[in-house]
């Protein structure tokens, strides 16, 4: 890399590391503001804090485009403003360069991306809502509104939260005879998986019976079953709490039970098209400068790409959910705007020459 591509890198990569804090910074400030109100009992301020950190992985994974987007347009409205671009192109320096030199440390933000959506969200935010609920209290109780459903052996499974490496919080178990009357409900407060089994702690199991009802306590046993702990990489409320490749697996599972899958193609087909949602608005970022905002002020730039960012991003959530109502493929729906974002950087570009 030539000094003058480490020069353009450099800017671009302080711009982008710049508007990325301050986004992310106002970002945590109102996820703090919308916990207030949930606080109470043992949830307080020091367990919301702690549950906005355990989230901050998703809050920079999900600002990286359009930290991409202003910030390129930052750093290169500043070589703008000072003439240098304009040096650059008289000593002969194509745009492509000057495109290339950019997209250096834009690929690093995109490899990052991917880093933080397969490795690291999926296991903070299962960990920030678990924490979260039991913080709350949500485990002296079923819970049955909340928290996560299975059928194992013969039985049905509620558990309220999980942590990752194998603790389960407020698990419930029903079992029902061949009449599909309730038999046995088992509520143990904690499990651990350990050699393929599960150690409960404080159990309380109510045997019913057409005569009578009885209860025993128990401080430890065991429970076999077929529910591991990597099955709480997939089993999550939310499909963007999934990892990329635990999205394939569970949308090819839905399929071959041929239920409803769109949701979790749809975030898995974001997820991994996002690199190119990155390098399309860097691209209209870049055709923008040589283009329409070559000689405009800084805060109009900033404006601008925040505009042109609401608007990429408000075309692909309508796109989106669009493709799960009328049924075409959820790739189409997040590729379109994608598309149309390098189509019109290719454009500015092409009349900037």
């Amino acid at each position: 890399m030539s000094r003058l591509d480490r020069y353009i890198a450099r800017t671009v990569t302080v711009s982008i590391l710049a508007v990325l804090l301050v986004i992310l910074g106002l970002d945590v400030i109102s996820a703090i503001v919308d916990e207030l109100e949930d606080l109470g009992g043992n949830y307080q301020f020091g367990n919301l804090l702690e549950y906005v950190l355990w989230t901050l992985p998703e809050r920079v994974y999900s600002q990286l485009g359009f930290s991409a987007l202003v910030g390129c347009m930052v750093g290169l409205g500043t070589l703008a403003g000072t003439s240098e671009l304009t040096v650059m192109r008289a000593a002969g320096v194509s745009i492509g360069r000057i495109a290339w030199a950019v997209m250096k440390p834009v690929m690093v933000l995109i490899v990052l991306g991917l880093a933080l959506a397969e490795l690291v969200i999926p296991v903070t935010n299962q960990t920030a809502e678990s924490r979260r609920a039991i913080a709350q209290g949500e485990l002296e109780n079923s819970g049955l509104e909340q928290g996560l459903w299975l059928h194992d052996r013969g039985e049905f499974v509620h558990f309220n939260a999980a942590l990752p490496g194998g603790t389960l919080f407020g698990i419930t178990r029903y079992r029902f005879d061949a009449d599909r009357q309730l038999e046995r409900v088992v509520f143990s407060e904690r499990g651990h998986y350990e050699s393929e089994r599960w150690e409960l702690q404080n159990s309380r199991q109510t045997s019913l019976t057409p005569e009578r009802a009885s209860s025993s306590r128990e401080a430890r046993s065991y429970w076999d079953s077929d529910i591991s702990p990597d099955l709480f990489s997939l089993v999550v409320p939310m499909p963007s709490d999934l990892s990329p490749r635990n999205l394939w697996s569970y949308g090819k599972f839905l399929d071959r039970k041929g239920e409803e899958s769109s949701r979790y193609w749809l975030a898995f087909w974001k997820k991994v098209l996002q690199p190119l949602t990155i390098a399309g608005l860097v691209m209209m970022a870049i055709s923008f400068i040589f283009g329409p905002l070559r000689e405009v002020t800084t805060g109009l730039r900033v404006f601008t790409g925040v505009i042109v960012g609401i608007v990429f991003q408000t075309v692909q959530d309508m796109l989106g959910p669009s493709s799960v109502v009328f049924g075409f493929p959820p790739f189409v729906a997040v590729l379109i705007p994608i598309l149309a974002s390098f189509l019109l950087g290719w454009l500015l570009l092409r009349r900037a020459r």
